[in-house]
């Protein structure tokens, strides 16, 4: 009996053994699988790392991202006018403070959608809905601003670039409202502080033309 009952727990044993064998392998498979699959996904979607760190975004994070982009880049574009046509000290010294804060916002808010997995808008990309929403010159009145000189040149420069950035405002308040990603939201709440600071500035210069 005693001779039975240790045979009987040697084959309990050694079939334990063979299912922990099976359960480890298997266990390893997934493993290898898990991280194949992790592998493909962030071939994929390099922005997954990106966003775990950083939070997931919305479709109001891109809609941010890809709008304010050619937002910027017209800005950046009239501000740059400034540099030969402005007769105001002051309104160059505006012109150069918008060059500075809003190109590096353009490479960054590239960056993000680049990360997401989403297209950067082309150089010359220009939705035309933004001109009334965003703010946004015409083809028209760049045409303006840029035949112009001197006084005329403040004048008009002032006057459009408020449109302008309360456009941008209005784009980083719902940004602030609707989006989810960290330095998205970030960035809009210094758009919004900065630029209604600015806005406030450029009544003030029109104040004394």
């Amino acid at each position: 009996m005693n001779s039975k009952r240790s045979l009987v727990r040697r084959t309990v044993a050694v079939a334990t053994a063979g299912a922990a064998a099976v359960v480890l392998a298997a266990c390893g498979g997934n493993d290898d699988s898990t991280t194949t699959g992790h592998d493909g996904h962030t071939t994929k979607s390099p922005s997954a790392s990106a966003s775990a760190s950083q939070g997931q975004h919305n479709a109001a994070d891109v809609t941010f991202a890809q709008g304010m982009i050619p937002h910027h880049r017209q800005a950046v574009e009239m501000a740059d006018l400034a540099s030969t046509r402005a007769q105001s000290a002051q309104v160059k010294t505006l012109a150069e403070d918008i060059e500075k804060a809003q190109d590096p916002e353009i490479k960054t808010l590239s960056g993000w959608i680049t990360s997401w997995g989403e297209d950067v808008p082309a150089e010359d990309a220009m939705d035309h809905s933004m001109h009334k929403s965003g703010g946004m010159m015409t083809a028209e009145e760049m045409d303006e601003l840029e035949k112009s000189s001197g006084k005329a040149f403040d004048t008009a420069f002032l006057e459009m670039m408020i449109k302008h950035h309360e456009g941008a405002v209005a784009m980083a308040k719902s940004e602030q409202t609707d989006g989810a990603y960290g330095p998205a939201k970030k960035m809009a709440d210094a758009i919004v502080t900065s630029q209604t600071a600015e806005i406030t500035q450029m009544n003030t210069l029109l104040g004394k033309n």
